[in-house]
């Protein structure tokens, strides 16, 4: 299994969230890139040292975000994630691009020596904040295959939280893991319907029978409710870890502690 064979587990991953400061060309850039390089590695290296079971970056700073990600974008992640990766040359790191730049994600990962991606919009389409998003799956996993990648797992969002899915208001989340297992994800992510806000735990319930890949939970995750959700493959962990639980904060080294050491005791 590929998620055991990268995580040495099979239930109660805990990846933690990079969000890199905001990009060149971004309205909200401040910091030049090696400023935001040096940011980002001092965040893994907490996960890290925290023991941490894999680590995810991700370009969150970037709003509004644009379905047209330029080259500017892939240069600097490509940079930063590869600065990441020798901060913590052992340890499962991932890669998402905002917003939906799923074969960007995999270019970065493959030039970086990245392990996973986190893709939007893989079955199925839907309205999200920054506008349509198509099913990308065949074009995806093709490009994948085409640039050598095949080593690269890709976790796929179903549902995804910011988005409006009355246009498959018909399909449930169950049908849709199910076409996203059908059309060969590595793995499925549910959230709440925003940033921080908690998954449904008879979702997570009703998406783990139902299909045989990981099923991890991508928001909501925190040191009083981790117990709800340690039946997941793995947990995706942001706002939580941050200052104060604000995704825009920096990590914070005690709340990550904290949160570990529940997780330990739990696992037990």
């Amino acid at each position: 299994m590929r998620w055991l064979d990268l995580f040495g587990r099979v239930k109660s991953v805990v990846i933690g969230m990079v969000h890199v400061r905001a990009l060149p060309g971004s309205p909200l850039s401040q910091m030049s890139v090696s400023q935001i390089i040096e940011e980002a590695c001092k965040e893994a290296a907490i996960y890290r040292d925290a023991g941490v079971d894999g680590v995810m970056i991700e370009n969150m700073h970037d709003v509004p975000y644009t379905v047209s990600v330029g080259p500017e974008v892939c240069a600097s992640m490509t940079a930063v994630c590869a600065a990441v990766r020798s901060t913590c040359p052992s340890l499962p790191l991932g890669v998402q691009i905002l917003a939906s730049a799923n074969q960007h994600a995999l270019a970065v990962a493959l030039a970086s020596g990245l392990d996973f991606i986190r893709a939007e919009g893989f079955v199925f389409s839907h309205v999200a904040d920054e506008g349509l998003l198509n099913a990308c799956a065949g074009d995806l996993l093709r490009y994948r295959r085409r640039i050598g990648a095949e080593h690269v797992q890709i976790f796929t969002d179903i549902k995804k939280k910011h988005s409006s899915h009355a246009m498959t208001a018909d399909v449930s989340v169950v049908e849709t893991a199910q076409a996203a297992e059908f059309f060969l994800s590595d793995g499925v992510i549910i959230t709440g319907t925003a940033t921080g806000l908690q998954a449904d735990v008879c979702e997570l319930r009703d998406v783990s029978q139902s299909v045989r890949i990981p099923v991890l939970v991508g928001s909501g995750v925190t040191h009083d409710n981790v117990d709800r959700y340690l039946e997941a493959s793995g947990v995706i962990v942001g706002s939580h870890f941050k200052k104060d639980g604000q995704w825009t904060n920096a990590v914070d080294p005690e709340r990550v502690k904290r949160f570990m050491g529940r997780v330990h005791h739990l696992r037990q």
